[in-house]
């Protein structure tokens, strides 16, 4: 699981050069290569501009982006990076896709945009359904100007919040190659209020002591790599506790197995990490689970 190539998607204002240069510390788990993506929407760029698509602007798009990513490589060469780059007109998530599997890419990194008008009909959903179609983990960078939190290296002191799944466990074996980039880890897991309803004080220790012994085990797993860890309980709501807890260690990034439902159940009913993914301020990588 080791992240030797990342791929880049910008559209430039809410994904930028820092962005990148925060995520450079993977060079201490194998990364070396750096594909940058850039998607021209020939139907937002068309709405936006309120008239129909014209060959003039995908023209300037592609030149403006060249620029960009011809200023970024040579920074990268000079640091003994590989560097690609894809420009392309089409379908943001289906562009992304394929060329994640055409790179064979270890990480997505997408930014949040943000959302006017128009990018409130299409943000969520990008994001929702680019987690559910991807088989590599998705890390959602957020705008550091957005929120009142400054994040310098994204992976220092992630929290991970795990439900047990096959895809949380996953999230565990992906951290724990990252023993070099991480310098500290919580480890949480919300109880919902439903399930202690009707219990009495005893239950209810008891169900905090099991569940309490199962982080402290993922903790140990942490420990045995050099990475200090820490084991807590939450009870409430998942995604505000989620978020809580982020806050109160001061955590620079929000990390989650995604997903065990179906595609139909998540995208009427929603799933935690897709709503933390969208919403919080932290930066969210999703790990998928896929058999």
């Amino acid at each position: 699981m080791d992240i030797k190539k990342l791929l880049f998607v910008t559209k430039f204002e809410e994904l930028g050069f820092d962005a990148l240069q925060s995520l450079l510390s993977l060079r201490k788990a194998s990364l070396n290569h750096v594909v940058f993506v850039n998607v021209i929407e020939r139907d937002r760029v068309a709405m936006h501009r309120g008239a129909g698509y014209l060959k003039e602007e995908e023209i300037r798009l592609r030149e403006t982006a060249n620029i960009r990513f011809i200023d970024w490589a040579e920074d990268l060469f000079e640091q003994g990076m590989e560097v690609g780059v894809y420009i392309v007109v089409g379908s943001m998530v289906s562009e992304v896709i394929k060329a994640a599997q055409k790179e064979e890419s270890d990480l997505i990194v997408i930014g949040r945009p943000h959302k006017g008008v128009l990018e409130q009909l299409y943000a969520g959903s990008d994001i929702t359904e680019l987690l559910r179609r991807a088989a590599i983990p998705v890390l959602v960078y957020k705008q550091l100007s957005e929120t009142a939190i400054s994040i310098e290296k994204p992976f220092e002191k992630p929290l991970l919040a795990v439900d047990w799944s096959p895809a949380s466990l996953r999230a565990v074996e992906y951290l724990k190659v990252l023993k070099d980039v991480i310098t500290e880890i919580h480890v949480i897991h919300v109880v919902a209020e439903k399930e202690l309803k009707g219990a009495s004080a005893m239950e209810v220790q008891r169900k905090r002591k099991e569940t309490r012994k199962k982080l402290d085990d993922i903790c140990d797993v942490f420990e045995a790599e050099g990475v200090k860890a820490d084991a807590h309980v939450y009870i409430g709501n998942a995604e505000d506790e989620i978020e809580k807890g982020a806050r109160e260690h001061q955590a620079s990034m929000i990390v989650l197995g995604s997903s065990g439902k179906t595609a139909w159940v998540e995208r009427w009913l929603g799933s935690t990490p897709q709503t933390i993914a969208e919403d919080s301020i932290y930066p969210t990588l999703l790990i998928p689970f896929k058999k």
